[in-house]
């Protein structure tokens, strides 16, 4: 094992076998278990830090070093701030992990640096056959507990909208029209190209800012967060993988809903909509012409992120299941 550098926008030798293992895996967050989020993060955020990535067996681990100080290391997923993704993907991840972990205690003896694991799910028993595979002694702690909540597009949009509650149901059927009256009609877009990403994103960022996110400066047009998502859409473009759609009016955007695949999976990721056209339910509408869209394409689940927090409870009109999603510190016993 060793340690690599990556320049922005590069893919790492073990990208294929790393997608097909995110995509194949049972990760309760698979699109953010994907390289194209990963590595999205790392180039907005750490392009510096330093890479593990190992494969064996149709299985990879992803680590990125975080030197806050010399007694002070942290080894990380390289999306470190919502741990969404899980760094151990498919049956050999642990064994690889065990490698990892002796090359650390090689690498940085006498100390050894503080492992986060995150996108696992609920207990011990994972975990445990982890640090049990090391044969060294270590000791785990929950560090961080969420909830990420799904629903199931099984019989299409119709299925979907009846396991929906009745007031959902009616507020789209009055709000659709009315909208329609307005002059706000939805246009898909599928980037396929770098340029055609930029051009994309540039759309959805103006959108943004006219956002009560981007007039609070909250949203993601701010700094940090606005590369990330404009890396994000760059790195899924040759895949296919992002779903775009936008809400105009007179030949104008005024609203965007923008998330992506992994395989049979959908996550969503962002959506805004003008401030003066916030009495126009545009958020719900995008909501069901995206449902629409995917149910199309015969996508069968659409996770819709974090539930936890007030500004989230309105995903719970949308959603059927929550799945836990735990972040574990490691560490010398």
């Amino acid at each position: 094992m060793q340690f690599i550098s990556l320049p922005h926008n590069a893919k790492p030798e073990q990208y294929d076998t790393w997608l097909k293992a995110a995509l194949h895996g049972s990760h309760t967050d698979p699109f953010c278990c994907m390289p194209s989020w990963q590595l999205a993060f790392h180039d907005a955020f750490g392009p510096k830090r330093r890479l593990l990535i190992a494969e064996a067996e149709g299985s990879v681990i992803a680590f990125a070093e975080g030197l806050v100080s010399e007694e002070d290391i942290y080894i990380t997923p390289l999306e470190p701030s919502w741990f969404f993704g899980c760094p151990l993907l498919g049956d050999a991840a642990p064994q690889l992990f065990a490698e990892a972990m002796h090359f650390f205690a090689k690498n940085y003896a006498p100390r050894f640096p503080k492992v986060l694991v995150g996108g696992l799910g609920p207990g011990l028993t994972y975990v445990q056959h982890l640090l049990n595979k090391t044969g060294l002694p270590l000791q785990a702690h929950l560090v961080k507990a969420g909830i990420q909540g799904s629903a199931s597009l099984e019989g299409g949009l119709e299925g979907y909208l009846s396991r929906r509650s009745a007031n959902l149901r009616r507020n789209l059927k009055r709000a659709a029209p009315k909208a329609a009256d307005q002059g706000i009609y939805f246009e898909r877009v599928l980037p396929t190209t770098a340029e055609e990403a930029q051009k994309t994103y540039a759309r959805m960022i103006a959108v943004e800012r006219t956002s009560w996110k981007g007039i609070d400066h909250c949203g993601m047009a701010e700094p940090g967060i606005c590369d990330f998502y404009a890396f994000l859409l760059e790195r899924l473009a040759p895949e296919r993988g992002a779903r775009v759609i936008f809400a105009r009016r007179d030949g104008k955007d005024v609203g965007f809903i923008f998330g992506g695949l992994a395989g049979p999976v959908y996550r969503g990721q962002q959506f805004s909509y003008a401030h003066d056209c916030q009495a126009l339910s545009l958020g719900n509408l995008m909501q069901i012409e995206k449902i629409r869209w995917l149910c199309e394409e015969g996508v069968q689940r659409y996770d819709m992120g974090p539930l936890d927090g007030p500004k989230m409870q309105y995903k719970s009109h949308w959603t059927e299941t929550a799945f836990p999603l735990r972040t574990w510190l490691i560490e010398k016993a």
